[in-house]
């Protein structure tokens, strides 16, 4: 059975599902909120992805361009660590391992590259992983709460 946790010191997430989307995010919004040219994204079913502390997290808006977008990154009250990213529609619980406290090197392996866009001006991956411009072709969204 699967087990991934992350968090901080004081708000713990667990997943005990595999996630439903693994991907090498390029998006500009990652690239913003976490420095890196590319992430490793994994989406949960809202569900399956479980904290401990929901009343120590801060939400802020994911892309600042977007404020009311569904999508909300949550900061620990306590010491400002990124937890996750929640959706207000309630269909996804989102995290990336190298930034959420997760042990990475136990994580599943992205399995695709996902919003990469050839005018960026950076090489198009080749690991031998898929590259789409948006997410995978079949990935089809949770319904919500």
């Amino acid at each position: 059975m699967s087990d991934y946790k992350g968090g901080c010191a004081h708000v713990h997430t667990q997943a005990k599902a595999e996630p439903i989307d693994n991907h090498v995010c390029h998006c500009n919004v990652c690239k913003a909120v976490t420095g890196q040219q590319s992430t490793h994204v994994a989406f949960f079913n809202y569900g399956d992805l479980k904290v401990d502390h929901p009343e120590k997290l801060k939400r802020v808006p994911f892309n600042a361009n977007n404020p009311n977008g569904p999508l909300e990154i949550c900061l620990c009250t306590d010491c400002g660590a990124a937890i996750m990213l929640d959706d207000k529609e309630k269909r996804i619980r989102v995290a990336v391992p190298n930034v959420m406290g997760y042990d990475d090197a136990h994580f599943p392996k992205a399995t695709y590259h996902a919003f990469y866009d050839d005018t960026k001006g950076y090489p198009k991956p080749a690991d031998g992983r898929p590259v789409y411009e948006g997410l995978r072709p079949e990935f089809v969204w949770p319904k919500g709460a």
